[in-house]
């Protein structure tokens, strides 16, 4: 953006609704303001911790008996991260990315311990590959597209008689398990985080949707659960199309095909795809629209 003229950014006088958790709102928002955007954030969905930790606690504290471990978000990567630092764990492996495993610090495994397992890492997005790497854990396996049937199409020939575990929001989508299963691997799922909707977005979006000199143009959807959430706190019967007059004009970004099924299903057109399924994907696709 270095030497480009405020008159010239293509998305100028445009509003655009961000409904991303609170925390992870920053990154869109910035792009769509370097871009001349007016930025609008009422927050869509709340990232809480689960009711229990139980089943995640397990797994990590048996990391060694797993040969893939699958993240599918960044919340996932944090919530994962800051669990193994609770517990006093950490995951390490060696310099040729092998025997991972859950140790305690600084404790050193008696001389009879079996050998750990390869455990192998598989990401979707580059955003959750970011986040893992940060933490010095490679990643085997991206999709080229950041979906979970792109993962699938990864790892099916790879995990006959494999034990994976995938660790994720408690609502997802039961592709990747259901897969992997018929695959012939041994699938563990575990919650490490719950998505719910912010009940205090209620009123500032209703009121927001209503004024058509501060209403958004174009309003960003950067997951099934944005989609979701956005319809609930609008109309608790859940068909935006048909209750929400408001609605009409309002351009729907959506940064992926699963979003844009979403969309579709609770009667929301989608004016705006990206192309590749990131933020910076969706940032491009809407200056694309503007140009």
């Amino acid at each position: 953006m270095s030497g480009r003229r405020k008159d010239d950014l293509p998305l100028k006088g445009i509003r655009v609704l961000v409904g991303r958790a609170r925390h992870q709102a920053g990154s869109l928002s910035t792009e769509l303001r370097k871009n001349g955007a007016q930025v609008i954030e009422i927050p869509f969905i709340e990232i809480r911790k689960p009711r229990s930790f139980r089943a995640l606690d397990s797994a990590l504290r048996n990391l060694q008996s797993y040969d893939w471990l699958i993240l599918t978000s960044v919340n996932g990567v944090e919530a994962m991260w800051e669990r193994l630092a609770k517990l006093g764990l950490s995951l390490e492996l060696d310099g040729e990315g092998h025997a991972s495993r859950a140790a305690r610090r600084n404790e050193k495994p008696p001389a009879s311990a079996a050998q750990p397992k390869r455990l192998r890492v598989a990401a979707i997005g580059p955003a959750t590959k970011k986040a893992i790497e940060q933490r010095g854990v490679p990643v085997t396996i991206v999709p080229k597209q950041y979906v979970a049937e792109s993962v699938v199409r990864s790892l099916r020939a790879k995990v006959r008689g494999k034990r994976v575990l995938l660790v994720r929001a408690k609502i997802a989508r039961d592709v990747i398990p259901q897969e992997l299963r018929r695959a012939g691997a041994h699938v563990d799922v575990v919650e490490a985080y719950e998505t719910v909707v912010p009940k205090s977005s209620r009123s500032r979006l209703q009121r927001l949707m209503k004024d058509s000199r501060r209403r958004p143009h174009i309003v960003t959807f950067t997951s099934s659960s944005t989609v979701r959430n956005f319809v609930n706190l609008l109309s608790p019967r859940g068909q935006a199309k048909q209750e929400i007059p408001q609605m009409n004009g309002v351009l729907m970004a959506s940064i992926g095909p699963v979003t844009s099924a979403t969309l579709r299903e609770l009667g929301l057109r989608v004016q705006i795809k990206a192309k590749v399924f990131t933020i910076p994907g969706l940032v491009a696709a809407l200056v694309r629209t503007a140009a």
